[in-house]
């Protein structure tokens, strides 16, 4: 079976952990036996010589799981690419090759999504996605199928919408194989975790209600965190893009070194994809927050990211996202709801690290494994 995933890297090569949300998807796919093409659109904006260095960066990192030779450009607004890249480009022939077509850009130009047999919409971004498109900020062109990976979307009283489409839910998925268990790096290796910071983004329910949904937000309760925990405790430490310049950002700095985090710039630590890898596998843990929209819209949301440290055998302590059948609260993964709990949760996992690092990897085992949601996906698109 041929299979098209769309994904979004080229517009952020520097991303190392957001390349890793297709990988992980890509991976997943060829274990159930899937050819799969890496489809990336192309803004029209860049230049030639900018578009070829970001083509060669995502060869590069692709080459090592045998996908480089998989990239298939689809130029947007018409344009016709470089010369040189002209032999990478999405034509009708090609997309009717796919057997399917998982698209994880949302808002895909009607003139691409339409050269292929059957379409999904992968929705990672549960709750904001149904309410971008219920205000009318992004046009959903019609799609075979829709999955999300929000466990309660359509519940009674929930705040997102379901746009009157049907949505199969399905897990996040994780390489199982890519990310194994390893012990942290050091005795005093931290709680980790990487986030932008200052996104610059604003919820506007279909209520009229509207708030800022950055990650700074969603950290904001939780900036003392690290004083409220126990003297020998893990140390904590953000990796985040905070700017040199900015005076917010360079504010927040000041706060959160005074509070004890560790600060690092995500850059620097997880900025390709074998860093981002490598600074979670040396990782004690991961401790998130969540952008606030996630606790409102209490879909049991849970990141790429944080399936990534579980599947390393990294205990996870992250904000609470709402009621699940299959998400536990304090094994291997701890959901809490304001910094008292996470400090709680933070010394319950030191005093019982090596079994919470075995719930950890069982968990992503159980739930997570890229292979098994890949088959769901696959099941549900050809009954």
């Amino acid at each position: 079976m041929k299979i098209s995933l769309l994904a979004q890297t080229l517009s952020y090569i520097r991303g190392g952990g957001h390349f890793w949300v297709y990988l992980n998807w890509a991976l997943g796919l060829r274990s159930c036996g899937c050819e799969v093409a890496w489809i990336e659109t192309v803004d029209p904006k860049l230049t030639p010589e900018d578009l070829a260095a970001r083509v060669e960066n995502l060869r590069a990192f692709l080459r090592p799981h045998g996908l480089d030779q998989a990239i298939v450009l689809a130029p947007l607004e018409g344009h016709p690419l470089p010369e040189p890249l002209a032999p990478l480009a999405l034509t009708p022939a090609r997309a009717a090759e796919a057997d399917l077509l998982l698209n994880f850009r949302y808002g895909l130009p009607v003139a691409v999504l339409s050269l292929f047999r059957k379409t999904a919409l992968i929705d990672i971004d549960p709750g904001l996605l149904q309410v971008w498109v219920s205000g009318g900020q992004m046009f959903l062109p019609p799609h075979d199928l829709y999955f999300t990976t929000g466990e309660n979307l359509g519940a009674p009283g929930g705040i997102a919408p379901d746009l009157g489409l049907t949505w199969h839910s399905i897990h996040p998925c994780v390489a199982l194989e890519l990310w194994n268990v390893t012990p942290p790096s050091s005795i005093d290796s931290p709680f980790t975790t990487v986030s932008h910071w200052q996104a610059h983004e604003y919820v506007i329910e279909p209520s009229g209600y509207w708030y800022d949904n950055s990650k700074r937000a969603g950290f904001l309760p939780y900036f003392e965190l690290p004083q409220k925990v126990k003297p020998g405790s893990p140390p904590l430490e953000l990796a985040l893009c905070l700017s040199d310049t900015d005076p917010s950002d360079l504010a927040d700095r000041d706060a959160l070194l005074k509070n004890g985090w560790r600060l690092r710039h995500s850059y620097d630590v997880a900025g390709t994809p074998d860093d981002y890898h490598r600074y979670i596998q040396d990782s004690y843990g991961e401790f998130s927050a969540a952008k606030p929209s996630c606790a409102r819209f209490a879909l049991a949301w849970i990141s790429d990211r944080s399936l990534c440290y579980l599947a390393s055998g990294k205990p996870v302590v992250v904000s609470h996202s709402g009621p699940s059948l299959y998400l536990p609260e304090n094994e291997g993964l701890w959901r809490v709801r304001d910094a008292d709990e996470a400090a709680r949760a933070i010394e319950a996992i030191a005093a019982d690290y090596p079994r919470q690092c075995a719930l950890a990897r069982q968990l992503a085992e159980t739930y997570f494994d890229a292979r098994n949601i890949a088959l769901r996906v696959l099941e549900i698109a050809f009954p």
